[in-house]
């Protein structure tokens, strides 16, 4: 390709900026071993194993080489070699020898060398060094990863770097990485005193603290009152149940490794819940329902616990004990279509009441190549993902065909959610269940007055309360709508002599059941007033002499937006009515 040619693609570009980092850190860090260096989305990382923890000043000085291997335009050359010339080449790089040993015996393998500096590697890359844009890279930070994501392997130092064709790019990424670290569940959470987590309680579990409860207990209560309406029954089961359920329902031959391991009473084994389907089977098989009962629809925000490894644990977002928005609904074959319809509705519903406005939408399949993953026949199988497309179809959504990213047990769409900064969250699921029917033998007695297997459809249209609730904070910046604000209101009196007057008004917006707190510490005004906004309290209400002389106040909306003085009535309809219809601001 020529200086005047179309410039090189992307993840071309990205993957050859990784090799030049890659250089520059074995010059500036001898005895550094490779591990593996791909492009990404945004730019690309590097992990290798080091005789010394880097620092932010390696990163600089890791930048400032880059640079100068950019500016040689040293070219890329690939160079096929056999098994035992490229075990000879990386003699003294263990990471890539087994690499190499594990290569197909029929794969033709390369090396790519520019400058000083080779790696094992398919390739492409660009021309030459050169076509690196240097303007457009930046080192962002090093992180731990375990070799080949197994934390029984070593623990390597993971550099991550942006690369962007142009200046402009990069800098807009760096403004939403910015973006990104200000809306950080984590950082928000500690800040507004909503959940902890704590080692000496076991990683990846949420202790939710009274704010944070509220929410999600706003959450909860409309969850089950928009159920209820749309005709769910809600249920409670327990938190462990015998091995032998498992293995029953497929999850322990399937699902084990995400599974807690067992725990014996009474010389039984039992299992922590990983999910509750088959409580809910359980109960629907205590007695004969008839067709006439179809379908039967019930809804559990039951608390699951799975196995994750604590290198992928992430704050509220990957945890191992959560509490699921679950529910089953058992049909008749004729009725799955419009029951799938019912429950994409409700989960758009949902999804737009919390300020989601845009989703993405797959369909989640079986690997064709790869049947033994799954439980259930091909017919089967086929009539499930026809019934979620046609239900698709119905809805006027667009989606994409995934192949093996549906569960052992059946097809599924999964929905996306994207937020304010456009990333996308796991949403909703919702799922055609065959199989597990015929594991537990579940049936119903049709008009015929014979017994006919149900069909089953496993659902979620929020998730995790823990993920939802995260994915919340990050999309609102901790700004609660003042339907789930965990205090709606702030009443602020500027002087001592105000507080009796402060208080009389929170106790009459409390009675309406509203959640308000009076801040009559002898602070300025204005320090309250900080503070108010610091913590993300939607109103805050001002009372001086004027106020409690005409039973008024001065209120200040969080965004600025100020109605000025009003009477309590006239600020308690305001609040009515922003909670009643869930305005967002």
């Amino acid at each position: 390709m020529s200086e005047h040619q179309q410039a090189p693609d992307l993840e071309r570009m990205r993957h050859s900026a990784s090799h030049v980092m890659a250089e520059a850190v074995q010059e500036i860090v001898p005895g550094a071993k490779l591990g593996i260096g791909p492009a990404i989305d945004t730019g690309f990382y590097y992990d290798f194993d080091l005789p010394r923890p880097l620092t932010q000043e390696d990163l600089k000085a890791i930048e400032e080489r880059m640079a100068e291997i950019i500016k040689g335009r040293y070219p890329f050359q690939r160079t096929e070699v056999t098994r035992e010339e490229a075990l000879k080449l990386f003699a003294d790089q263990p990471y890539k020898q087994e690499l190499i040993r594990e290569l197909p015996e029929d794969e033709v393998i390369s090396v790519y060398k520019h400058h000083n500096f080779m790696d094992l590697c398919r390739g492409p890359h660009v021309e030459h060094t050169g076509q690196v844009p240097m303007k457009g890279i930046k080192l962002l930070n090093i992180a731990g990863a375990y070799w080949r994501g197994d934390e029984k392997r070593p623990m390597l130092q993971r550099i991550y770097g942006a690369a962007f064709p142009n200046r402009q790019e990069l800098d807009n990424y760096i403004h939403f990485l910015e973006e990104v670290e200000r809306r950080d569940h984590r950082r928000l959470g500690q800040e507004l005193d909503l959940y902890s987590m704590h080692e000496l309680g076991g990683p990846g579990l949420v202790y939710w603290h009274p704010k944070g409860a509220l929410i999600r207990e706003t959450i909860e209560n409309f969850w089950r009152q928009e159920h209820r309406k749309r005709g769910y029954d809600l249920v409670y089961t327990p938190h462990i149940g015998k091995l032998d359920l498992w293995k029953t329902s497929g999850h322990w031959g399937f699902y084990r490794e995400s599974m807690y391991a067992p725990m014996v009473v009474d010389d039984v084994e039992y299992l922590l819940k990983p999910m509750n389907c088959p409580f809910h089977i359980l109960m629907y098989n205590t007695r004969t329902h008839s067709y006439r009962e179809m379908p039967m629809r019930w809804g559990e925000l039951g608390t699951v616990y799975r196995y994750e490894r604590s290198g992928v644990l992430q704050g509220m977002l990957r945890v191992r004990g959560f509490t699921q928005d679950d529910a089953h609904i058992f049909c008749r074959p004729d009725q799955l279509e419009n029951e799938l319809v019912s429950v994409i509705e409700l989960a758009r519903f949902m999804l737009q009441t919390f300020g989601y406005k845009e989703y993405d939408i797959e369909l989640s399949v079986r690997d064709p190549l790869n049947k033994a993953k799954y439980v259930g026949d091909d017919a089967s199988w086929e009539m499930a993902e026809t019934a979620l497309v046609n239900a698709l179809h119905a809805t006027n959504l667009a989606y994409k065909r995934v192949e093996g990213e549906a569960k052992f047990y059946g097809p599924a769409i999964d929905i996306k959610v994207r937020d304010a900064l456009g990333r996308g969250w796991q949403g909703p699921t919702i799922q055609v269940d065959f199989n597990e029917p015929e594991r537990f033998d579940v049936n119903y007695v049709g008009e015929d007055g014979q017994p006919h297997r149900v069909v089953m459809v496993h659902r979620t249209v929020v998730g995790s309360m823990e993920r939802f609730v995260a994915g919340l904070i990050e999309h609102y910046a901790g700004a609660f709508p003042v339907w789930l604000a965990p205090v709606q209101a702030t009443v602020i009196p500027i002087a001592d002599r105000h507080n009796d007057y402060a208080w009389e008004v929170a106790k009459r917006l409390k009675a309406e059941g509203f959640r308000v707190e009076v801040d009559d510490r002898s602070e300025r005004m204005n320090a309250k007033i900080r503070d108010a906004q610091m913590q993300k309290v939607p109103y805050m209400l001002v009372a001086g002499d004027r106020e409690a002389g005409e039973g008024t106040l001065a209120v200040r909306r969080r965004d600025g937006q100020n109605p000025g003085t009003i009477s309590v009535d006239a600020f308690l309809e305001m609040l009515r009515g922003d909670v009643a219809s869930k305005v967002i601001f």
